[in-house]
């Protein structure tokens, strides 16, 4: 029973900061910059990774990117730097997707450890906010969409799984997870997007149907991408800053691998718009 506590106060505690950070964009910033950095360390003790290089590398560009260009009025040229960083990151996932499905162990020689740390995590961190600010707007409710849809479908492909799962999805990564698990959460994610558009008309149902199997497919792929992380290292939790649940980095693992898709989709839905 003390667990069970433990683990809903935790939980609630970080479900509480994200929300409240949305009725201000500087919160958002900060509050995902301090995300960033916790994150950045616990997969650096995955990877074994010892430099103190991709916390630098975190700060500058999550500065130049997400501060500087999205509250700054002298960013000058860096939408298009911006879409150079999404290219490299959408094709570093892409080689990270490959990896899981191919290989036994994810390659960590020294360069890609680099890349990782900058175009998995400190790019999907960038492009995070950036979902927060889309069409240059400040418009929160789409970045806390994009979090109920990956809560929905967590939830929902545990609970599936849980009781009418037979069907291993990727059993040599993550034993637990099923093929109806993972049917069931990318259906309630699709109902969930329903109700958020609905109550957020921000885009239409359509396109929010898109985005609930973007972040079930890319938020399913990012869950067992950080397993195989784990499963290298050895290790059950990335880290024990959330009791009861693991590592930051095991709560935001699928919003993280997801981020770079949905923004990706949202370009798109601008400039067909």
């Amino acid at each position: 029973m003390k667990e069970y506590s433990t683990r809903a106060f935790s939980g609630l505690l970080y479900i509480s900061l994200l929300i409240a950070s949305l009725f201000w964009q500087h919160a958002v910033i900060g509050l995902f910059f301090v995300f960033g950095l916790i994150c950045m360390g616990e997969f650096k003790k995955l990877i074994q990774l010892k430099s103190f290089w991709p916390y630098i590398t975190f700060t500058v560009l999550y500065v130049v990117f997400a501060y500087w260009k999205l509250v700054s009025e002298a960013a000058i040229g860096l939408g298009e730097a911006l879409q150079i960083l999404l290219v490299i990151t959408v094709f570093v996932l892409l080689i990270l997707i490959k990896d899981l499905f191919s290989e036994k162990t994810i390659p960590l020689f020294s360069s890609k450890r680099f890349i990782i740390t900058t175009f998995y995590l400190t790019s999907s961190f960038i492009f995070l906010v950036c979902i927060a600010n889309f069409n240059q707007e400040f418009t929160p409710l789409l970045l806390l969409g994009s979090f109920i849809l990956v809560w929905v479908n967590d939830t929902f492909a545990f609970l599936v799984g849980k009781n009418f799962g037979k069907q291993k999805l990727f059993p040599s990564v993550s034993p637990k997870k099923t093929v109806e698990g993972f049917l069931g959460g990318l259906f309630f994610a699709c109902v969930a997007s329903y109700f958020i558009w609905y109550f957020t008309n921000l885009l239409s149902s359509n396109y929010w149907l898109i985005l609930g199997i973007i972040v079930s497919v890319f938020g399913t792929l990012g869950d067992l991408i950080e397993s195989k992380f784990k499963r290298q290292a050895g290790v059950k939790d990335s880290g024990v800053i959330m009791p009861g649940h693991g590592g930051l980095l095991d709560r935001l693992d699928s919003i993280i691998f997801a981020a770079p898709f949905i923004f990706l989709f949202l370009r798109f839905v601008n400039y067909v718009s």
